[in-house]
């Protein structure tokens, strides 16, 4: 079918077939190669996104963090002598 979108080709060997040996073993009705390749791309995909979502989650908690640290925290009292006496 003619498409302006890239197209890619996957041999199913090495570390790619091992990965489709993988999926069929995790979905056993799925016989078609292609399909399973497919399938293996959406679960990929979805964590990915989570794995995305939790690195700014976490970062959002991080500037939080130095937020409150900077209300906390006088650097300038820190920095100058007063602070260790």
């Amino acid at each position: 079918m003619p498409t302006t979108r890239p197209r890619y080709t996957v041999t199913d060997t090495g570390h790619t077939a091992e990965l489709l040996d993988l999926a069929q073993r995790a979905w056993p009705d799925v016989s078609d190669r292609r399909q399973l390749l497919l399938r293996l791309t959406e679960v990929g995909g979805e964590a990915l996104e989570g794995k995305l979502a939790e690195h700014e989650q976490r970062r959002e908690r991080q500037r939080r963090s130095l937020e409150r640290a900077a209300r906390l925290v006088d650097a300038d009292v820190l920095l100058g002598d007063q602070a260790w006496r």
